[in-house]
């Protein structure tokens, strides 16, 4: 079961703390076991004889064993909290890092909903099940057999209504665990439904507004939340017979105990302090099966959630990370050998056969229709995929033969969509480098166009940044992005379509200025402008995943028809010229 060996494995570490609370429970259920039974002695040995001396001195015992019950008890909570609280944590934690090692491809085959409903909502039904568990699951099994041994010391004769009360329990147990487990799996289901739907429409929201579709997505939402509240309603439907149930048994118990005992009582049978301590013991074992029942009615919601957090935690990533070369490439050539890629289920591959160089010194740049493939070489450079079929080689060692943090030394990549991280605009320029100085960050946001308007800012390199970046523009974004690359000085530079949001002027400055400082390391751009690429050094034209042109602008304008078409499309015939 994959909730026993996630609570085994996670629970390991805390060890010491789970022999504390076993040891504490015990006391403290002991310490409650033991006071019926002083109780009884009270009524029976001081009440009925009127000896008060022995009321007070079994009156001050029973204070002591009281102190020592809410003592270890409170210090069992503590210990059980500090054990479900870090299960909890190392749980987060490892789906995070898990998460983290996955390709993009598996990545996407959960989905980022799921994947932040497992990471919070799932981990914490497992965390507070082993929280309960050490609260209750603990003391439950040894109340219940000492309380057993206990009423049948002060009277056997009354002990089938132990045997009676406990099994109707437990069938009441089993009925509802066998109605909620799949009403459990539906509403995690439902979670993730809810906050898909909810994620997509705060992220397009200004596409929403733009095309008048809040109607529409709020009735999408109001499906998903009208299912979520359907399904919760049915669980609560159970809750609700649960209690009367539980209630119902423990005063027929309690009428029993009272009718039968009554009975022994008045034929010389059975003391009435004993009857009243059998009373208190039948309704402790019975609380305490009625908390085990409480912490049933969780298992199965934790059970679902701990087979989703395996499935993560499970995946194997479909990329090796090796443990790195002994020393990095100085010159940063990067090779493409008859690389292609295809997606998981598609028909056809995004790319096929690629053979290209782009050498250090010079800008490569590629060119193609929506579709033709060109982010997804953006993707393999830096290996946030990995090729089907060929290899990608810088200097010519493999990218697979590099670990994450010499990729990262190695490639900075500016993508498609800029975005910043909530923070600074000194901590977002670091992310490549953290040691960088604040000279060198004002250097790459010279050369990416964008230290004016950081200047402009009352606390410049300080300066607040939203999650997102949402407080700048789109071509602020996109020029702090560039020099978040810049800062990390790697040896080859990837564009992926980054200029898109830059006016022309600045865009002329900025590719200027990019030129005279990547100096000898590699650049390579992705572009939809002609007139962004025009200069570079070498122009890769793509068509449905295949290279059908490779040259400088010039020879492509003269001999690729492909080029010829983007070109007609975009510059005027004396900008051709």
């Amino acid at each position: 079961m994959a909730l026993l060996r996630l609570s085994l494995k996670y629970a390991r570490s805390y060890r010491l703390f789970i022999v504390f609370v076993v040891a504490l429970q015990l006391a403290a259920t002991i310490a409650a076991l033991f006071l019926p039974s002083l109780n009884a002695q009270i009524i029976d040995q001081g009440v009925a004889k009127g000896d008060t001396d022995f009321i007070w001195s079994t009156g001050m015992t029973m204070l002591i064993v009281c102190f020592v019950q809410v003592v270890t008890a409170v210090t069992a909570i503590y210990f059980g909290a500090r054990t479900g609280m870090g299960v909890g944590r190392d749980l987060r934690r490892a789906i995070y890092s898990k998460v983290d090692e996955l390709s993009m491809l598996e990545v996407g085959k959960f989905g980022s909903a799921t994947l932040i409903t497992r990471n919070t909502n799932d981990v914490q039904q497992v965390q507070m099940l082993v929280l309960m568990t050490m609260n209750f699951m603990v003391s439950t099994p040894i109340m219940c057999i000492g309380g057993i041994i206990m009423a049948l010391r002060e009277d056997a004769g009354l002990s089938w209504l132990v045997w009676v009360s406990v099994p109707a329990l437990f069938i009441v147990v089993g009925i509802l665990v066998y109605l909620l487990m799949p009403l459990f799996r539906r509403m995690q289901g439902q979670v993730d439904d809810i906050n898909g739907v909810l994620r997509e429409q705060i992220t397009g929201i200004r596409v929403i507004r733009a095309f008048v579709r809040e109607p529409f997505e709020t009735d999408r939402y109001a499906d998903a939340n009208r299912a979520l509240t359907e399904t919760s309603v049915k669980v609560g439907n159970l809750f609700v017979l649960m209690f009367p149930a539980i209630m119902m048994i423990l005063h027929l118990a309690t009428a029993a105990v009272l009718w039968f005992g009554g009975h022994r009582v008045d034929a010389g049978q059975m003391e009435v302090g004993s009857l009243t301590a059998f009373l208190q013991y039948l309704l402790q074992i019975l609380v305490a099966v009625m908390m085990g029942v409480f912490m049933m009615m969780m298992i199965p919601r934790a059970v679902v959630c701990a087979e989703r957090i395996s499935e993560i935690l499970d995946t194997t990533s479909s990329m090796v990370i090796p443990e790195g070369v002994d020393e990095l490439p100085r010159r940063g050539e990067l090779e493409f050998r008859n690389v292609s890629f295809g997606y998981p289920g598609a028909e056809v591959p995004v790319l096929e056969g690629l053979d290209f160089t782009a050498k250090p010194g010079t800008t490569t740049a590629i060119i193609g229709s929506t579709g033709a493939g060109k982010s997804t070489i953006v993707n393999l450079i830096p290996r946030l995929l990995d090729p089907q079929v060929g290899e990608i080689l810088i200097d010519g060692i493999p990218v697979t033969a590099f670990n994450r943090h010499q990729l990262a030394q190695l490639v900075g990549l500016v993508p498609q969509k800029p975005y910043l991280f909530s923070g600074t605009i000194a901590s977002n320029l670091r992310f490549g480098r953290e040691f960088a100085t604040d000279e060198e960050l004002w250097d790459a946001l010279r050369i990416a166009q964008a230290d004016d308007f950081v200047a402009a800012k009352e606390d410049q390199l300080d300066e607040r940044v939203a999650q997102g970046g949402t407080n700048y523009s789109g071509g602020q974004r996109q020029r702090l992005c560039i020099a978040r690359a810049l800062a990390a000085k790697p040896r080859i530079y990837v564009f992926d379509d980054s200029f898109s949001a830059l006016d022309v002027a600045t865009d002329g400055r900025l590719r200027e200025a990019l030129a005279a400082t990547t100096g000898d390391a590699t650049v390579v751009v992705v572009a939809q402008r002609v007139s962004t690429i025009r200069e570079a050094d070498q122009i890769i034209v793509l068509e449905d995943g295949k290279i059908v042109g490779q040259g400088t602008h010039d020879e492509l304008v003269e001999s690729n028809p492909t080029y010829q078409e983007i070109v007609e499309s975009q510059l005027t015939a004396e900008e051709v010229n």
